[in-house]
């Protein structure tokens, strides 16, 4: 059976220990922490979309690139916390990126609205139901939203992985 270390120079495809290999990958498997990856997703999108907000809120600029700081946030956070290398992790990066892009967008409209009406952000916030937010999510949509937030997905989804660090290569190594 033929090892599978495409990312190696071919010299050192011949070196790594098959079995420290296989060790890392199951301590590896054993510190995968759901719960703390949705944690840790959960209140990096609510941190991303707060600044989102604020940001907006004081440029009067809404900016598309807000949504990739976003992803980035999210997957990162989801990475360190939640140590993942499965599937699952990406897939909450993903899911976490878009929430908090979406609910970044909503409270700047928020804001805005408060600001036209003169009246405080947190009677906007109290007064929101489904029904609002769908209309004024519709409101203010527009196409180009679609591709930031992909890009935000994206992101969510490819830095939520962990990787072997140069440390872990180096303890995979066969002892010359």
């Amino acid at each position: 059976m033929e090892e599978k270390n495409e990312g190696l120079p071919s010299e050192e495809r011949m070196k790594i220990d098959a079995q420290k290999l296989e060790d890392l990958r199951i301590r590896m498997e054993g510190e995968q922490n759901i719960g703390l990856a949705m944690a840790a997703g959960v209140a990096a999108a609510a941190v991303g979309a707060g600044v989102w907000a604020v940001v907006t809120a004081l440029t009067h600029i809404q900016i598309g690139f807000m949504a990739i700081g976003v992803g980035f946030l999210v997957g990162y956070a989801v990475r360190t916390f939640g140590k993942g290398m499965s599937g699952a992790f990406g897939i909450i990066g993903a899911g976490f990126s878009l929430l908090g892009c979406l609910a970044g967008n909503l409270l700047a409209v928020c804001a805005a609205l408060a600001e036209a009406e003169s009246i405080p952000f947190s009677t906007v916030l109290a007064n929101l139901n489904l029904g609002l937010i769908t209309e004024l999510m519709k409101v203010t949509f527009h196409p180009m939203d679609l591709l930031f937030y992909g890009i935000a997905v994206y992101e969510g989804y490819r830095f939520s992985f962990r990787g072997i660090t140069q440390t872990e290569l180096k303890s995979m190594m066969k002892e010359s």
